[in-house]
């Protein structure tokens, strides 16, 4: 479908701002779709209110919501950030619509009790292996992006992020030297297993696109970096048709600065992917414009902002809700199988764009409720 103030969406790069990945979930129908709605803390709140307006606005009586309370207000409200209700509000569901996490007052807790590992415990509990972060720019915001505007107006891109391994999940700890000093430690590690799902993720996704992966690791100094080098060739056989190429991270981080639009989809671990991506947002035009998907293996999805909980800024009606908004909208297309939705979401946001929309991280004074308001009115 085409729409006003933007591309017709299909499976070609270029052509939809999400990009290109094949729905994950046999068609619906009338089915009711239950949508755990977990709003965290900070902005998180704000940013998917807006979000839950523009679904209801749809008018889809197929689509139940359920709230669930999850990092720091959860653990201020029951004692841990992943209360066992909202594990289980989220096995439950067929997608779960998601803020942010982080609590400044919950700082000095242990690591088990602090907001942000309610994420990790969801992505590890629902084995959401694979996320998705596209990165696109929308030319009206040429002038938002930290990059030259020649440039910027080349980034189309996905990365693809492992999200069950890596230093996140390995083993951890504080110690004491045999000299008598403290020392932290973060095992980073990968099996081949792990490695070549989502390496599959990986060539799939870049066959939908443009034809081109770029696997991002540090092979020349780390072991794991090594096998997981050797594993994306050895994965390579099965895909003939896709251009593989390999990348250090820190000449990635390079690159996308210099020359962004060499980039079609790339692939990596759970802490460079983090890093990149972020650094992706920046190019785009901003931390608040970019949506994400976890994905399992075809069954379930959470949907989720790429920005943190910004405690800084919350409550003060300054967060953008666009990212969350793209979040929604991919949750349609791919765990909900309503892409004409996904597609009227996306047309919407554009168009608002395209109106002078700004919240303040673009450069104007729109609140969040402005914000949505502006796409409302499109949608």
């Amino acid at each position: 479908s085409s729409h006003a103030g933007a591309s017709s969406c299909s499976v070609e790069k270029g052509s939809c701002l999400i990009g290109a990945f094949k729905p994950l979930r046999a068609a619906i129908g009338e089915e009711k779709m239950h949508v755990a709605i977990l709003a965290g803390d900070g902005v998180g709140p704000e940013v998917v209110a807006e979000a839950r307006r523009v679904l209801e606005a749809l008018h889809l009586p197929q689509m139940q919501f359920e709230d669930g309370l999850v990092g720091g207000a959860a653990y201020k409200a029951s004692g841990h950030p992943l209360p066992e209700e909202t594990l289980q509000l989220a096995r439950r569901a067929d997608a779960i619509l998601f803020g942010a996490v982080g609590d400044p007052d919950c700082d000095n807790l242990e690591r088990h009790l602090r907001p942000e590992q309610a994420i990790l415990g969801l992505r590890s509990a629902l084995k959401l292996f694979a996320n998705l972060r596209p990165a696109k720019l929308f030319p009206e915001l040429a002038d938002a992006s930290a990059l030259r505007p020649e440039i910027a107006k080349e980034i189309d891109l996905v990365i693809i992020r492992e999200l069950n391994g890596d230093v996140y999940f390995g083993e951890k700890g504080f110690r004491t030297t045999a000299d008598g000093y403290r020392q932290g430690y973060d095992v980073m590690s990968y099996d081949e297993q792990e490695v070549r799902r989502i390496a599959r993720v990986g060539f799939e996704t870049a066959r939908a696109r443009d034809g081109r992966l770029c696997s991002v690791d540090k092979a020349n100094v780390l072991e794991t970096s090594q096998l997981w080098r050797d594993v994306v060739i050895e994965t390579a056989k099965d895909y003939p048709d896709i251009s593989l190429s390999h990348m250090y991270v820190d000449n990635a981080a390079m690159q996308l600065v210099r020359n962004p639009g060499q980039f079609d989809v790339i692939v990596t671990g759970n802490l460079f992917g983090d890093i990149l991506s972020d650094q992706a947002s920046m190019c785009a035009g901003s931390i608040g414009m970019l949506p994400s998907a976890s994905l399992d293996d075809g069954k379930k999805g959470l949907y989720e902002p790429i920005h943190g909980s910004a405690p800084d800024i919350a409550g003060q009606g300054k967060a953008n809700p666009l990212a969350t908004m793209l979040s929604a909208a991919m949750m349609l297309r791919y765990s909900l199988d309503l892409p004409e939705h996904a597609d009227k979401i996306e047309a919407a946001v554009a168009a608002a764009l395209a109106d002078g929309a700004r919240s303040p991280d673009l450069g104007g004074s729109m609140t969040t409720a402005q914000m949505g308001d502006a796409v409302l009115g499109k949608l």
